[in-house]
């Protein structure tokens, strides 16, 4: 038996589960803030004012865990109101962070203008090449049936995943 003295072995099985155990002290530093932790992903939702000061909080919680903040596999997200039609200036970016126009969060889609125009196109792609697979095992005799199962946990699942997450989205175009 050896101690570990690294925190979370990353593409273990338990890898994800001991990190939202040991990021559970993780907390914003501004009230309204707010960290969403799933698996060995963070995501943090905050004011352009108040970015700096969270990103150097969630750093001093990484050393002080014995982990490291990558900036280069961080990226940042500004979001627009697609109604406002008056020129918003963007903040400056974060230094040693990329800003993205679309960003996957637990595989829905977002743009920077709040629509989900991107994943509904992915999603309704990924079902058509399903659907075509489909038929093909069909035309090599696959019973109605096994069919209809494989239908159902491939496209439909796929169709319905997050729906309640981003229902009320419109997908016109940007």
């Amino acid at each position: 038996m050896r101690e570990v003295n690294a925190s979370i072995i990353h593409g273990s099985g338990v890898g994800p589960v001991l990190y939202v155990v040991n990021a559970a002290d993780l907390h914003t530093v501004t009230p309204g803030n707010s960290l969403v932790k799933y698996a060995d992903d963070t995501h943090l939702a905050c004011n352009v004012d108040t970015r700096d000061i969270e990103i150097a909080n969630v750093n001093t919680w990484s050393q002080a865990n014995n982990l490291k903040l990558n900036r280069a596999k961080s990226t940042e997200i500004v979001f627009r109101d697609n109604r406002k039609r008056r020129c918003i200036q963007q903040p400056p970016p974060l230094q040693e962070v990329v800003r993205v126009t679309s960003l996957k969060v637990l595989g829905v889609t977002l743009s920077d203008r709040l629509s989900v125009t991107t994943h509904v196109d992915d999603v309704t792609s990924s079902c058509a090449r399903s659907t075509y697979a489909i038929s093909v095992l069909r035309s090599q005799g696959m019973a109605v049936t096994a069919l209809q199962q494989v239908f159902q946990s491939v496209v439909i699942s796929r169709l319905t995943y997050a729906v309640p997450a981003w229902w009320g989205f419109t997908t016109s175009a940007d």
